[in-house]
């Protein structure tokens, strides 16, 4: 009740303030605009209009601010572009009438006048008319005793007398009241959307894009770390392994023909040499996607990471949908990482591995009763997680105060 209390305030003070705000704005945005058209011939309208367009900004940005309140969400505030390094000051003065943005500005404000009116007419009507039928058997005693007064439920055929108004009005007070949070809200909606629509949705949509080439950008470089590490295990591992392997093997072929045995015992050393090798490679497979993770999806690929942990590992996978490939190898990648970096770092005696999908988003919850101290700064490996993730819109976020437990959870949207 509270919520919806406050909800229906902030709604009014943005309808009934926004009015008069816009009928000002209006007023001055459409005389600096035919002002400045009207003289623009003698260049005198340049510097009028982009004063204009300044003012619009000014209104813009109230409104930006209002909007947060009624679209619950953080204010944005577009990019205007600034005059050159070095312009002069005709061209700084003028630089207003090169950003769409500030056109954009200034249409909001001669157009939005009706719709605020709107949102004003219906605010003052859904405040006065309750207030009004329900305080009516109060004052009510003194209005019917007035010379050819008529109450509407007469006019309505409903009958006559104290009762019969009181009634009425009491019940048509309480009926605006239920509908008053809905038709504010819908007032002020109506509004607000033409200002998320002039003066948020480019700045919105170069977020976005912004996203998107961070996103792009952090794909590359997890991709490119990945590599580099990739080629630096097997350079330090399988490699030299094999190296060794190979100089085993040849010493074995000289040592056929003058000392059998001791070839036999090269070849014995030479073939567990070759199973650690294959030990260490299906090391690094981990984080590539495996054969099991394409076949049979998620959940049976973690159960084989889980299976393969150092540590005791609690799996619960609440959901055996099929997701598009960036999304499953995201997933498992991010879980292969975190159950290394337990076995190697946490010394924990229990890890929890959950995957869950609430709504349109897939979240990944490991945890750890170790020493805990991971965090996702640069240089760190959780931060190519963190990467890795927000190549398909996700997030990392990491708990793991000093001593411990470690909660890790990746929220990828799969919707």
């Amino acid at each position: 009740m509270r919520s919806l209390t406050r909800r229906v305030l902030l709604d009014s003070r943005y309808t009934l303030v926004g009015f008069p705000t816009t009928l000002i704005g209006f007023v001055l945005m459409v005389t600096g605009l035919a002002a400045g058209v009207g003289t623009v011939v003698i260049w005198i309208g340049l510097p009028v209009l982009a004063g204009t367009l300044l003012i619009a900004r000014g209104f813009a940005d109230a409104e930006r601010g209002w909007l947060a309140d009624v679209l619950q969400r953080p204010p944005v505030r577009p990019r205007y572009k600034p005059a050159p390094p070095g312009a002069g000051r005709f061209r700084r003065m003028v630089n207003p009438l090169l950003s769409g943005q500030s056109w954009l500005d200034l249409l909001h404000g001669i157009i939005n006048l009706p719709f605020a009116a709107i949102a004003f007419v219906l605010t003052v009507v859904f405040w006065a008319v309750p207030l009004a039928c329900l305080a009516w058997p109060l004052y009510g005693v003194i209005t019917m005793r007035i010379p050819g007064n008529v109450e509407l439920p007469e006019l309505l055929g409903l009958g006559d007398g104290y009762l019969v108004n009181a009634a009425f009005y009491v019940l048509a007070g309480l009926f605006f009241l239920l509908l008053k949070p809905f038709v504010i809200r819908g007032a002020a909606l109506l509004r607000a959307g033409l200002g998320r629509a002039l003066l948020t949705g480019v700045a919105e949509l170069q977020e976005r894009i912004d996203d998107l080439q961070e996103g792009r950008a952090a794909a590359v470089s997890a991709e490119a770390n990945a590599l580099r590490k990739l080629e630096r295990d097997i350079h330090d591992g399988p490699q030299q392994r094999l190296v060794s392997l190979a100089m085993e093997l040849s010493r074995a072929q000289r040592q056929l023909a003058k000392d059998p045995e001791a070839a036999q015992a090269t070849l014995k050393s030479a073939i567990d040499a070759t199973r650690e090798t294959l030990d260490e490679l299906r090391a690094l497979s981990r984080g590539i996607a495996p054969p099991i993770l394409s076949d049979r999806g998620l959940a049976p690929a973690l159960a084989a990471l889980a299976g393969r942990c150092t540590v005791p590992v609690d799996l619960d996978v609440q959901t055996v949908e099929r997701y598009s490939a960036a999304i499953e190898n995201a997933i498992y990648f991010v879980c292969a990482e975190a159950l290394t970096n337990v076995a190697k770092h946490s010394r924990a005696t229990v890890c929890t591995v959950q995957l869950v999908r609430l709504g349109d988003a897939l979240m990944l919850t490991i945890g750890d009763d170790g020493v805990g101290g991971a965090h996702v700064a640069k240089g760190h490996g959780l931060a190519g997680l963190a990467d890795r993730l927000r190549a398909v819109d996700g997030e990392l976020t990491v708990q793991s105060p000093e001593g411990g437990p470690t909660v890790i959870v990746a929220e990828v949207p799969c919707g």
